[in-house]
């Protein structure tokens, strides 16, 4: 085994002093009067990153010491008057000239009311989509997320470009399945978030195989003091839902504490319909399948997570966090009808699939962090991380077989007993400082991950003990070792900006199948640079460019070998042959009035993973499998634009024109190459409108529609959503009453086709898309208190 000690040396720079400034003003309405106790907040220009907030005193004033030089926002905020941003250059003490703050115009039963409209801005490697204080800011965390720009949801999936994206809270990653994940969204308040980052294009700091990010920045704390929520949620779709959550937060002087739990149990229920026609050597259709297939998942998730932060002294913090999600007896029913045709679509026989599974499933997750401030412009930061991932799962299986006229012709009953045992240890280290005029970070990281699984397969015979088949069980051992280092550096100009990175990530892993005796070792080392260019020529006019090179690794589910079947002439299977695969991005951006945003991006994404699905014309069935594509790109256009028509009526625009495609092998067609491409549209028009003039009452309307697009060997057909969302105030603001109607007119369903060649299979997906919630929240404590809220950062745990 290689190991890549070399890299630290190359980001080994000494420690540079540099001078720190101090900066001080007065808060003052526009009757030259102090305003006593106002929240004040430092922000690095760049990408908005809080620095530090302080309150003023009775005088009005207020000050910050051993500030850093360099660029900076000051927001000064106060119940009843609108928000101040003044932007500072700190290269000396300043002074500042009082800051006047206006009243706000807006009263209810003597009580100002504060709203602002959301602000979207540019910095040089994301898109910030402010939301404090805005109607969008009255709904939860999930619903949040979804007005992003260019953030579009394929069955409960976030999507940027076609691309899943790492979610991050506070720069920690949240790493969860996507149903985990949008409960444990839906349970935070969006009160409490400042801002919306979407990261197209990482920078070298982040883990090379995150890909586009959506990072959710809370608001930051001032005042000391105790607040807390509860919430529950009732969701009526074909099956009844529910969701039942708390929360607690308490901060002092030297101590935060954030405490969350949910509790969701569930019904659900997926439908399919699907075909596929068999082709013969002769490139004919000799029998026809069609089947009604339903799944029926139960299940109660229990949610948890713990944040600890811990200021030791001026210089030094401690931070701990965990979450965790504990799903036990989660089973999913599965119930199937095929019935086979004659090519002129005579019935030939029917055969029916009742299949349970049952599943067991635990992840923790651990983060300790700890940071140091140098007295100069310089700061260390180590973080250790572990996780913990627990799944467990017995399937049974029964087909029975019958005549065009109902009569039994044969049975076949099999039996899984699988379980995948993963354990991931990590650790890293960031340094900051400052070289002249030069902002400059660099990091080492390091993680070892540990995946153990086996399936035992079962032949049933009703007058016969279980038959293992030796075949079809393994047991599979995975372990990954990834060293990395990257180096980054920034300068701000007049009108410029430019910032350049570089990330460099060695990977030892080794792959054994124990049942088949087969090995699979890759080592290998990849670069991947990073470039960032900001050109302002005027107020008006904004120009940027960036680029950035990605790395995919395989999820470890995905390299099992191991078949999961959902009727005994379908299943899907894992590859652990798979290699990871490297993207490169380029994006050119003009924004006009920092209002219309226009982004014109290339994407190679080079051999990526994709879930292909073939059809067997002899042995008569379908198999999903894992792989590599031999080549995939895709280009395009987004624009973006947000404003208000009103001062009770938000609106946001977002429409996208591009092009996919993927060439990969086709497995069952003598391993010919098919490229799938598709040119395609994606539009979002989202309308918050205040109904109440006292804002407590108000509303959303979103329409969307996406038309065809790929996913592995398939083109999905368009679909199209309309949601309405109401919210409502209550009990002096410290309650709030929700009501969601989501897919009102049912058509967020699409077709899947694969045809080519000798292949000519699809299916119609009807998932639980249409439904209504019912949600109530209250709130107690001191509800001006901003929490610590963020979650697990592990660019491992997100390949679970």
């Amino acid at each position: 085994m290689k190991s890549a000690l070399f890299l630290p040396i190359l980001f080994l720079f000494p420690l540079v002093s540099s001078a720190q400034f101090e900066i001080n003003g007065t808060i003052l309405n526009k009757d030259s009067d102090a305003i006593a106790y106002a929240n004040i907040a430092l922000y690095q220009q760049q990408d908005s990153t809080f620095v530090e907030g302080t309150i003023s005193d009775e005088k009005g004033d207020f000050s910050f010491s051993k500030i850093n030089k360099g660029n900076y926002f000051l927001e000064a905020s106060f119940m009843g008057y609108q928000n101040q941003r003044e932007k500072l250059n700190v290269t000396k003490n300043l002074h500042l000239p009082a800051i006047i703050l206006k009243v706000n115009s807006e009263y209810l039963d003597e009580v100002t009311l504060t709203s602002r409209k959301p602000e979207i801005r540019r910095a040089s490697d994301r898109i910030i989509f402010d939301i404090e204080n805005t109607s969008i800011s009255s709904g939860n965390t999930w619903d949040a997320i979804r007005m992003a720009p260019g953030v579009i949801t394929i069955n409960d999936d976030l999507k940027i470009r076609n691309t899943t994206a790492t979610i991050y809270i506070n720069e920690r990653k949240v790493d969860l399945t996507s149903d985990e994940l949008k409960q444990l969204l839906e349970s935070f308040s969006a009160e409490d978030v400042k801002q919306i980052e979407i990261l197209r294009n990482p920078s070298a700091k982040y883990d090379a195989g995150d890909g586009p990010i959506i990072n959710i920045v809370t608001t930051k704390m001032l005042v000391p003091g105790y607040k807390g929520s509860v919430n529950a949620s009732y969701t009526q779709a074909i099956y009844a839902k529910y969701n039942l959550g708390m929360s607690h937060y308490y901060k002092n002087d030297k101590l935060n504490v954030l405490m969350n739990y949910s509790y969701s149990p569930s019904r659900k229920i997926k439908q399919d319909e699907s075909y596929v026609n068999y082709i013969n050597n002769e490139n004919e259709v000799f029998n026809r399948w069609r089947t009604d297939f339903d799944r029926i998942t139960r299940e109660n998730s229990h949610q948890a997570n713990v944040i600890l932060d811990y200021k030791i002294d001026e210089k030094n913090a401690i931070n701990f966090s965990a979450n965790g999600v504990y799903s036990p007896d989660m089973s999913y029913n599965n119930k199937g009808r095929t019935r086979a045709y004659s090519p002129n679509f005579v019935l030939d026989s029917t055969f029916t699939t009742k299949a349970r599974l049952s599943n067991d499933l635990t992840n923790l997750g651990y983060d300790v962090d700890f940071s140091h401030q140098f007295k100069s412009n310089t700061s260390l930061s180590v973080n250790l991380h572990s996780t913990y991932y627990d799944s467990q799962t017995i399937q049974m299986l029964f087909t029975d077989y019958f005549t065009p006229d109902d009569q039994l012709l044969d049975e076949n009953n099999l039996a899984t007993n699988s379980a995948q045992k993963i354990n991931i240890y990590a650790g890293q280290a960031d340094f900051e400082t400052v070289f002249g005029t030069y902002n400059f970070s660099t990091g080492l990281k390091y993680s070892d991950i540990n995946s153990e699984s086996f399936l035992n397969f079962y032949e049933l015979e009703s007058d016969a003990a279980p038959f293992a088949d030796q075949y079809l069980s393994d047991r599979f051992q995975y372990d990954e070792m990834v060293y990395a280092a990257y180096v980054s550096a920034n300068k701000d100009w007049d009108k410029f900006s430019a910032q350049l990175g570089l990330r460099v990530e060695h990977t030892d892993r080794e792959g054994r199948s124990m049942s088949l005796n087969e090995f699979n070792n890759r080592d290998y080392t990849e670069f991947f640079p990073s470039l960032y260019l900001n050109y302002k020529a005027s107020e008006n006019h904004s120009f940027g460019f960036d680029y950035g090179r990605k790395i995919d690794r395989p999820k470890y589910e995905s390299l099992n070998p191991f078949r999961y079947f959902i009727t005994e002439n379908n299943f899907q299977s894992g590859n652990p042959a798979l290699r990871a695969a490297i993207s490169n991005e380029f994006n050119l951006n003009y924004t006009f009035k920092n209002k219309y945003s226009f982004d014109f991006y290339y994407r190679d994404n080079g051999q990526n993973v994709a879930q292909l699905v073939f059809q067997d014309n002899e042995n008569l069935f379908l198999r999903s499998v894992q792989a590599n594509v031999l080549e995939s790109k895709s280009y395009g256009v987004d624009f973006f634009h947000g404003r208000s028509l009103k001062d009770w009526w938000y609106a946001q625009a977002v429409l996208s024109g591009f092009h996919e495609e993927e060439t990969f092998l086709a497995l069952e067609s003598n391993l010919a190459e098919v490229t799938n491409d598709v040119n395609g549209f994606y539009a979002m028009f989202f309308n918050s409108i205040m109904i109440s003039k006292e804002k407590a009452f108000s509303g959303n309307l979103t329409l969307f529609y996406l038309s065809d697009f790929i996913q592995g060997s398939y083109q999905v057909a368009d679909s199209f959503n309309v949601s309405i969302g109401l919210k409502k105030k209550v009990w002096d603001r410290k309650g709030e009453l929700s009501l969601f109607f989501s897919d009102v007119f049912n058509e967020f369903a699409p077709q899947l086709n694969s045809t080519y060649l000798n292949q000519d299979n699809g299916y119609y997906a009807l998932p639980e898309n249409r439904f209504v919630r019912v949600g109530f929240k209250y709130n107690f404590g001191n509800n001006g208190l901003k929490d610590n809220n963020r979650s697990i950062d592990a660019e491992e745990r997100d390949r679970l």
